[in-house]
C-alpha cells in the first residue's frame, strides 16, 4: 500500500504511515521548510506541561511531540495506530511508553487524562467528529484539548501560493527525499481539503468541548486549537 485515499480507510492510513515511519521526521522538516520544530515548541508552550500532569499524545508518531512533555515532568503516553511509527518511536525514544491506539476507539477509561493533544493527525481520521468525542470521553472534567493541525493561511495571496506549493512542490520534494512519495501526495490533498480555523472550531464545539480558541502559526499555515471539558 503506497498511499491512502481521501476516504481515509484506517487500515490504509496505518499502512501508509508504516511505510514512511523511518524518515518521517526528517522529511517533515524539509517539507515544512524547517518550521516543524517551531510549531511543536509553540504547541508545547500552549499545553504548558507540569510535573505529574497526565497527557495523552495521540497520533504521536515517533514521539517528537511527546519528548518535551516528558522532559517537563508530565506523565505522557505517546499513542499511534501505526505499528511502523510505534516501532520507530521505541527505537529512538525507548524511555517513552508508546501505546497502540485508534483515535476512534481509545483503549483508556473515562476521565483518565488532564489533557489530550494531537498534532497533525486529526485530519487523518475518517471520522473527525467521533475522534473529538472520544477525546472528550477520556479527558477529565476541567481538562483540555490541544489540536495542532495544518489550516488555512489568513492572507489570500499567500493562501494561493501555499496551495500551489502543496500540490506541486511538495510531491516533487518528497520524491527526492521519501521512501514513499505517494504518501505525501495524499498528505497534500488532505491538507487542502481540511476545514479552516473557524470550521474546525465549530466541529470541536459540536463534539461537546467548550471555550474553543485558536492561535495561528506562520500566517495560518498551522493553527493550534484549544478547548476545555466543562
Amino acid at each position: 500500500m503506497s498511499r491512502a485515499n481521501m476516504d481515509k480507510n484506517p487500515a490504509e492510513v496505518a499502512a501508509m504511515f508504516d511505510g514512511v515511519a523511518k524518515r518521517y521526521d526528517l522529511v517533515n522538516d524539509l517539507l515544512s521548510l524547517g518550521r516543524t520544530k517551531a510549531w511543536r515548541r509553540t504547541t508545547t508552550s500552549i499545553i504548558d506541561p507540569k510535573p505529574g500532569m497526565k497527557i495523552l499524545d495521540l497520533a504521536a508518531g515517533t514521539g517528537s511531540s511527546s519528548e518535551p512533555l516528558a522532559k517537563a515532568g508530565a506523565d505522557v503516553i505517546p499513542a499511534d495506530f501505526s505499528e511502523g511509527m510505534l516501532a520507530a518511536g521505541r527505537k529512538v525514544r525507548p524511555h517513552l511508553p508508546f501505546t497502540k491506539a485508534d483515535a476512534l476507539n481509545l483503549p483508556f477509561e473515562d476521565g483518565r487524562f488532564d489533557l489530550l493533544t494531537i498534532s497533525f493527525g486529526l485530519r487523518n481520521t475518517n471520522d473527525t467528529d467521533k475522534a473529538l468525542k472520544e477525546a472528550l470521553r477520556v479527558v477529565k472534567k476541567g481538562g483540555r484539548l490541544v489540536v495542532a493541525e495544518f489550516s488555512s493561511p489568513t492572507w489570500r495571496p499567500f493562501r494561493t501560493i501555499y496551495i500551489n506549493y502543496l500540490m506541486r512542490a511538495l510531491p516533487a520534494i518528497a520524491r527526492k527525499t521519501s521512501s514513499n512519495p505517494d504518501a505525501y501526495i495524499y498528505l497534500a490533498e488532505s491538507i487542502r481539503a481540511w476545514p479552516d480555523q473557524r470550521a474546525l472550531a465549530a466541529k470541536i464545539e459540536a463534539a461537546g468541548w467548550s471555550r474553543v480558541t485558536w492561535k495561528n502559526l506562520t500566517g495560518g499555515v498551522v493553527a493550534v486549537h484549544s478547548a476545555y471539558k466543562v
